[in-house]
């Protein structure tokens, strides 16, 4: 059972608490000490004028913990540095077998983020062990945010908020032998039932019948048929008379194809190809329990890459579901060919905005490495900063990339309308240019989540493994949007 949140006006006593105290405190307030004997007291004030940001008692019967705000340059940095006070302290509090504690905020604003930083770090993927001790549940269950300015509408928001990750880092994390294409979509409409959104499935007939031929084309050398999933959530009251697309890579195992990849710390970390999928499965969950009053759509191509049988060759000329024909110099670049079926059906739509997600390219993390999401795209600025503004309010930071004229020469080809591949340098932009060539029509933003999206070695509580990076960052700004 993943950790849930839940919200109180007040605090039990004898409850394992801990309270978050002001930047610069240097004396405990009354609010926080009532029931503190003399020594503890006097134990509290020394860690507090030793400048301890964050310590604990145990008072046998329960425990208490403290975490001092940092205050950093902005207050979205100090949230940041609050979500990583709870990663902190969640290995107290896992040392200590706590099963359930109260966050009483006494700053106004420290709630939510330390809960956050808290409950990310409490996740585990439940995985596929048979032995009694990793199927045992952890001691945390459950924490009760308290605090005067925080409302349980708040808490909950939060709450199915951070389910939206847990799901999207479960399909990430999740082998190739337990989720092909067919079984994702299947998961798609079970999220669908339970969160409140409609989803249909294509199927291979279907998508013959289409013409989408760059998933058909990257799905020829496999065993397992290709999906097409359409995800719709449409509220009464909508905001928007245009709906916001969201489409993501779905490539569940890519082998590189012909163009096959090495093995070591590569093709072995390929299960998590379907991370665009997963951000927007995540979300769509995250903003139908919220009931945020939007029209969302999300998009999902999904097959894996494999060199069997009449694989797709390097030179192979194909027609894309647009019209636009492509050469294929690598079987490797595949997602943007699943991508660009997608993006160039989501004009059928009419959309206000279209957002794509993908582990597209080792180039964008070169770039920024695992600590940023490169983005890039043809919508209007205050659409760019506005999305800027979430990844800071977030911490899923965005770095953008040009998508200037010139970067069309990278993917030229001599006999199709445009290669699949360009060149050494630029990489995640010139497969930026190429997805931009199936936009036409209405404004866009391309996610490279390749860098973060999937952590090879744990990273506070973005933890190891699936991310659900970009997930928190899109609700944040959809929800500004609505």
């Amino acid at each position: 059972m993943p950790l849930s949140l839940a919200y109180a006006a007040d605090f039990p006593s004898f409850a394992d608490t801990v309270f978050i105290l002001p930047a610069g405190t240097t004396e405990l307030p009354i609010s926080a000490a009532a029931d503190l004997p003399e020594p503890a007291r006097q134990y509290v004030a020394a860690q507090l004028a030793a400048g301890e940001k964050l310590f604990g008692i145990n008072q046998y019967t329960h425990r208490h913990y403290y975490v001092v705000v940092e205050q950093k340059k902005t207050a979205d940095l100090t949230a940041e540095a609050l979500r990583k006070a709870g990663h902190q302290l969640h290995a107290r509090l896992k040392t200590d077998k706590v099963p359930e504690l109260f966050i009483h905020d006494l700053t106004g604003s420290g709630a939510l983020p330390l809960a956050e930083g808290l409950a990310l770090t409490a996740y585990q993927f439940e995985g596929y062990k048979t032995d009694e001790k990793s199927k045992k549940a952890p001691d945390l269950q459950l924490l009760t945010l308290v605090s005067a300015e925080l409302t349980a509408e708040k808490v909950q928001e939060l709450d199915y908020v951070l389910q939206g990750v847990y799901l999207a880092r479960d399909l990430v994390n999740m082998p190739y032998s337990h989720l092909n294409a067919t079984q994702l979509a299947q998961r798609f409409e079970q999220v669908g039932d339970e969160a409140g959104f409609h989803v249909e499935v294509l199927d291979l007939v279907r998508i013959e019948a289409l013409r989408m031929g760059g998933l058909l084309a990257v799905n020829q050398g496999s065993p397992e048929p290709p999906t097409f999933t359409i995800m719709e959530y449409k509220p009464e009251g909508a905001t928007n008379a245009k709906p916001i697309v969201l489409v993501g890579k779905g490539v569940v195992f890519d082998t590189g194809g012909l163009s096959l990849k090495p093995t070591p710390n590569s093709m072995d970390l390929m299960k998590c190809d379907m991370a665009g999928s997963a951000v927007v499965v995540g979300v769509l969950a995250a903003l139908a329990k919220n009931q945020v009053p939007l029209h969302v759509i999300g998009l999902v191509p999904a097959t894996d890459n494999r060199p069997g049988g009449p694989a797709l060759a390097p030179g192979d000329v194909i027609t894309m579901y647009s019209g636009l024909s492509v050469e294929v110099l690598n079987t490797d670049a595949e997602g943007r060919l699943i991508l660009a079926d997608a993006l160039a059906f989501a004009k059928k739509y009419d959309p206000e905005l279209v957002l794509d997600y993908a582990t597209l390219t080792g180039s964008a993390v070169r770039a920024i490495g695992v600590e940023g999401i490169v983005y890039m795209g043809t919508a209007a600025e205050q659409t760019m900063s506005a999305l800027k503004q979430a990844g800071h309010a977030t911490h899923e930071r965005l770095v953008e990339f040009p998508l200037w004229d010139e970067y069309a020469d990278h993917i030229k080809s001599s006999i199709a309308d445009i290669s699949n591949l360009g060149k050494a340098e630029a990489g995640a932009i010139s497969a930026g240019k190429f997805l931009e060539r199936f936009t036409e029509g209405y404004p866009w933003v391309h996610f490279d989540i390749a860098g973060p999206a999937f952590l090879t070695a744990p990273d506070s509580y973005r933890g190891k493994g699936g991310t659900g990076a970009a997930v928190r960052l899109t609700y944040e700004f959809l929800k500004n949007r609505a």
